[in-house]
């Protein structure tokens, strides 16, 4: 939509009168299923459906980054009026807004809000902010500038900020007293996601909120990040670490139950040990670690170790390990891990992950040996496995799992991801040919090989699938 084009309309309102003979329950039902843009063109078709604009209680205001570029203002002017000629009585369910710090076009928006935040009920309040300059074109002089200019925002600004519950901000280099500053500020937060922000090289992260739900970090050139004091948060992601210490700190999280970790290269030969990672989180339940196509930067560790720490997880999703690498040393996981319902790995070389910085060489293949031949596991359903290849190797993992895992229903067996990207990108890399069963004939050879050795019959399905087609998200950074 046009928001030029909507301003012409609203200016010209007097000479637009269209009957729709509609209860007003109905058309509100109706506009409010719809994005906030396309409510304000909906309702200035009529002066009766104006005043709906004013009974809106979801005002979520997010276009693409490039269309956003040339018309910040015009949202600034729309989120504006919205929110002045709105019906104080009617709380807000939902205000999602993304904008671009540039000019005064934020702080517009930000005393607009500050002021609905006094006078009006929200219920969930959401700024995704933006720099004027790409996160990949930044220089350090731009990230001190753009954190400058947003610290002047939330002081200009501090009850909009005070009444937010979710905030990404991008492409900000802090002092080191500003982020916890922030942290005050924002007291209702309950997601914060950063990308490319830090407060300078091998800076350290202390996380103090008593709301905060849910912690997003990608990139930035923080040392560690410790979480603190932090009692209901519940999900923690950290992408792109710098640094070969480890990249997280667990304080005081007695709710932290998804943990997230995304990285392609760590130059050094150290390696993270889960028993360590988790000493206070001992109530994960989802981990899902991505290696980029990279190193294999866990340590496997023996089950006295982290029984304490994995005692409640129940699914492991290991993204990304490298194709040369020998998965068994997966297995450490399902050994330690009694609770474990879900164990999903994706084997792939995905070029678009890969450093240029890496060679093959970098990449640890890891050896780990069952504490006890006679393992059995209780819980673990499913087996998931991207990237199969009809080789010794896979078809021995197979087996092993199904012979350990005594109530496993599915083994899910997929052929190796294709990037579309990749394909055009990398056509001259040479990709290593697939061995994954093409024919009916061959899949039932291969269950029977994988089945074979079992003494008890296995109630598991094997699943074959075709390749899964994958396309890159585009990135919404300028």
């Amino acid at each position: 939509m046009n928001l030029n084009r909507v301003g012409c309309q609203l200016r010209d309102l007097r000479e637009i009168d269209r009957p729709i003979k509609l209860p007003d329950d109905v058309l509100l039902n109706i506009v409010e299923r719809m994005s906030t843009l396309d409510a304000i063109r909906t309702c200035i078709i009529s002066k009766e459906t104006l005043k709906l604009l004013t009974m809106l209680s979801q005002i979520i205001i997010v276009i693409g980054t490039t269309e956003l570029l040339r018309i910040n203002g015009v949202v600034a002017d729309v989120t504006s009026m919205i929110l002045r000629t709105r019906a104080p009585q009617i709380p807000i369910r939902n205000l999602k807004l993304k904008f671009i710090l540039r000019g005064d076009d934020h702080l517009k928006i930000g005393r607009s809000v500050a002021l609905a935040m006094v006078t009006q009920e929200i219920d969930v309040a959401e700024f995704e902010i933006l720099t004027n300059k790409g996160s990949y074109d930044c220089t350090r002089a731009d990230l001190l500038f753009f954190a400058t200019q947003f610290k002047a925002f939330i002081g200009e600004c501090p009850d909009a900020f005070g009444g937010l519950t979710r905030l990404h901000l991008q492409n900000l280099r802090f002092g080191e007293s500003d982020i916890p500053n922030i942290l005050i500020t924002c007291k209702r937060l309950e997601s914060l996601h950063f990308f490319l922000c830090d407060a300078g090289p091998r800076s350290v992260l202390s996380v103090e909120h008593a709301r905060l739900i849910e912690l997003d970090i990608t990139h930035g050139y923080f040392s560690t990040v410790e979480l603190k004091y932090l009692p209901k948060l519940q999900r923690m992601s950290y992408n792109n670490w710098h640094y070969a210490k480890n990249p997280l700190v667990l304080g005081f999280v007695p709710q932290l139950s998804e943990l997230g970790l995304a990285n392609a290269y760590v130059n050094t030969d150290r390696t993270i040990r889960i028993s360590q990672l988790l000493i206070n989180g001992s109530l994960i339940r989802s981990m899902y670690l991505d290696f980029r196509s990279g190193k294999i930067w866990v340590q496997p560790e023996c089950q006295k170790l982290l029984a304490p720490v994995l005692g409640n997880l129940r699914l492991v999703n290991l993204d990304n390990l490298p194709e040369e690498c020998d998965i068994a040393w997966t297995l450490f996981f399902l050994e330690a891990a009694p609770s474990l319902e879900e164990l999903c790995i994706i084997v792939w070389d995905h070029k678009c992950h890969i450093d240029s910085r890496q060679s093959y060489s970098k990449k640890t293949d890891l050896k780990w040996e069952p504490s006890t031949a006679d393992f059995k596991h209780k819980n673990l359903a499913k087996l998931t496995i991207h990237g199969f290849e009809s080789n010794d190797s896979f078809t021995r993992y197979v087996t092993h799992v199904m012979k350990a895992a005594v109530n496993i229903r599915v083994v899910s067996l997929h052929d190796k991801k294709v990037c579309k990207h990749c394909t055009g990108k990398f056509s001259h890399v040479k990709v290593r040919p697939s061995s994954y069963p093409q024919t009916d004939e061959e899949k039932d050879l291969l269950s029977r090989k994988i089945t074979g050795s079992l003494v008890a019959t296995s109630h598991a399905v094997i699943q074959f699938r075709p390749s899964c087609y994958y396309s890159p998200p585009v990135m919404e950074i300028l």
